[in-house]
């Protein structure tokens, strides 16, 4: 080989970029051997693949020998940390946490204000062509100013969650795994979203004081990742802390939350109740007590779609590229020990 073969990079894409994105992505430098291969990946690329863009493919360590780094598709990790390729020390793994943060905001504000002003109760009467009588003792609401949101977790959804609740005139509290470093200068953000400096939150509690700062909620808000010291994090503990007027809202993981403890809370109106997006086991058997509880909107793993997701996802990796190419540190790197 000569010694432009030798500098390029070989970059295989496993996901159906359309070819606007992968001409895009190839203008980023002269460097870049960009091939997309999508549904399937030829053994005989794996070889002399330095960057993998991957959504569910990956190499065995000893198929992909040059690999040095895989930029993922989605932000959470705890089935992408079952591949042995994953685990290897000399592979870096960046997510693409950031790009789902201001679709996941605007449907966890939506179901914020389903429940304030009491969306399910008026689907349901209007389901039975009723005209309540009592209309103003029903619909009676809190306007959202001066209510306190609490987020737990203060990642990018987070963070952008709170610059729209901010916005609404809301008191934003969040628990957070490290208090005493509020920015995030290693993850990606949408230009002109979220709170860059982590100055919204009126106060960061440690990510095991949430029982002190659930008290203090009208709107509970899950956004942490599944890790093994976030898994029934939300547990009855936290729950019985809560306000009875109080809802909760989970976009992150199923099993951050306790959902037996929670069902239970529901049944006994310990809290007003929930949007769950996520859950245990998906998709939730029909057997789940969810699906009857009147206190409860529900939805299938969806807060994270968007129109758009294909360009913000190429985004991310367009900037990545750059600073991969240019000895840059990477955005939204995997650090193996903390999960995430």
């Amino acid at each position: 080989m000569d010694d432009a073969a030798n500098d390029l990079i070989r970059v295989v894409v496993a996901m159906d970029f359309s070819d606007e994105i992968i001409e895009q992505l190839r203008s980023i430098s002269p460097r870049l051997h960009i091939e997309r291969q999508f549904p399937n990946v030829p053994d005989s690329v794996w070889e002399d693949t330095e960057v993998l863009y991957t959504l569910t493919r990956f190499p065995e360590p000893a198929q992909a020998p040059r690999l040095r780094w895989i930029q993922l598709h989605f932000a959470g990790m705890d089935n992408a940390l079952k591949q042995p390729i994953v685990q290897a020390e000399d592979v870096e793994v960046t997510t693409s946490s950031g790009i789902h943060a201001v679709q996941m905001a605007e449907f966890s504000l939506a179901m914020i204000l389903a429940f304030n002003y009491k969306l399910p109760l008026l689907l349901q009467l209007q389901a039975k062509a009723e005209w309540p009588k009592n209309n103003g003792d029903l619909f009676n609401p809190r306007e959202l100013r001066g209510q306190t949101l609490g987020i737990v977790g203060y990642g990018s959804i987070a963070r952008e969650l709170a610059r729209q609740a901010d916005a609404l005139g809301m008191t934003v509290l969040a628990t957070k795994r490290d208090v005493m470093h509020p920015a995030e200068e290693d993850q990606y953000l949408e230009p002109g979203t979220g709170d860059a400096s982590g100055d919204i939150p009126t106060r960061l509690y440690p990510s095991q004081a949430l029982i002190s700062m659930a008290p203090e909620c009208d709107f509970l808000v899950v956004t942490a990742p599944l890790t093994e010291s976030t898994r029934h994090s939300v547990n009855e503990q936290v729950l019985r802390a809560m306000k009875r007027s109080a809802v909760l809202v989970n976009v992150a993981r199923g099993a951050v939350v306790d959902e037996d403890a929670l069902i239970s809370a529901l049944a006994a109106g310990t809290i007003a109740g929930a949007a769950l997006d996520v859950f245990e086991e998906e998709p939730l058997p029909t057997t789940s007590p969810l699906w009857n509880l009147e206190n409860v909107i529900l939805s299938p793993h969806i807060s994270g779609n968007s129109t758009r997701y294909q360009e913000k996802a190429a985004a991310l990796f367009a900037e990545n590229l750059e600073r991969y190419i240019n000895n840059r540190p990477l955005l939204n790197r995997l650090e193996r020990k903390r999960g995430y």
